[in-house]
């Protein structure tokens, strides 16, 4: 049976992914006849972002003051990673004892590091789920659902005490749990969303010359390019040699590939178009953001 331990969730930043695991949450409680308490803040917001979240966006309370905020049996950490990083210590200081901390960065190796520096119960979390859309009032419960959701719990997820209590609940709500450890986590997404994020990059800057005679094929492609730089220069701080060796591992790839186009080798480029046709197909089947 559920522990059901977890009473009250405060939430460090009510952006998009922040606000939207806390209505998962809330939805997830209602369902088995639970009331969880949201206590939030964001330095960002203006008055008229207080009055939604708390009125409509499904925030209990809105609360500056960090003794109160940090009150609570789960803290989850929504800034960019050097901003969720640096309010450990902020956290370490106010929050009780048994809290259970954590975050939805995109990188886990150095948080979760620090985490263990203080001595804090922290496992850190990944939500594979977005939108181009940002803030809280672009927030849905039903944002996460269907959506991976990585938990940096080492071996096995957990199953006890507030973190199992916290699983259970976002797999209520509709998340794919799975458990990777900090490191495993940013090897792998150093491959599938960091690489590609740079590649996108890349690819806008490289054909800069050509873009107003470009059409829908290139907007799709290079997507990416639009993402915002203060998130990525926090993920290329924290995961720069996972990172690193994606980019000089795909320079080879396409260094291959040149040599076979040159070479006018129909074979093997036929069999890679067709691999990737398989892997796209397998994609639309597979939970992603």
């Amino acid at each position: 049976m559920p522990s059901h331990s977890i009473k009250k969730v405060s939430f460090a930043g009510l952006g998009l992914i922040g606000t939207s695991m806390m209505q998962a949450l809330k939805y997830a409680a209602a369902l088995t006849g639970r009331s969880i308490e949201t206590i939030g803040y964001d330095p960002g917001f203006v008055p008229d972002d207080i009055t939604y979240i708390t009125e409509s966006g499904g925030l209990d309370r809105f609360e500056p003051d960090p003794a109160l905020l940090y009150d609570a049996d789960v803290i989850v950490l929504c800034a960019p990673v050097l901003t969720n990083i640096a309010l450990l210590d902020e956290v370490h200081r106010h929050a009780p004892a048994g809290a259970l901390v954590t975050d939805v960065s995109s990188t886990k190796t150095e948080i979760a590091a620090r985490a263990e520096q203080l001595g804090m119960e922290f496992i850190g979390m990944h939500p594979i789920a977005g939108r181009e859309q940002q803030g809280c009032r672009a927030a849905s419960s039903e944002l996460l659902c269907g959506r991976l959701m990585i938990f940096c719990s080492g071996e096995r997820l957990p199953e006890t005490g507030h973190a199992g209590d916290l699983v259970d609940l976002l797999r209520a709500s509709g998340c794919i749990p799975v458990v990777m450890t900090p490191e495993a986590h940013d090897r792998v997404y150093a491959n599938i969303s960091h690489l590609p994020q740079l590649i996108s990059t890349a690819l806008m800057t490289h054909c800069s010359e050509n873009i107003d005679r470009s059409g829908p094929g290139f907007a799709s492609v290079s997507r990416l390019a639009g993402s915002p730089w203060p998130v990525w220069r926090d993920i290329l701080a924290t995961n720069s040699g996972n990172i690193a060796d994606e980019l000089d591992a795909f320079s080879g790839t396409l260094s291959g590939l040149a040599d076979e186009v040159r070479a006018r080798n129909f074979e093997v480029l036929e069999s890679m178009f067709l691999e990737a046709n398989r892997l796209y197909q397998f994609l639309q089947g597979a939970p992603r953001p």
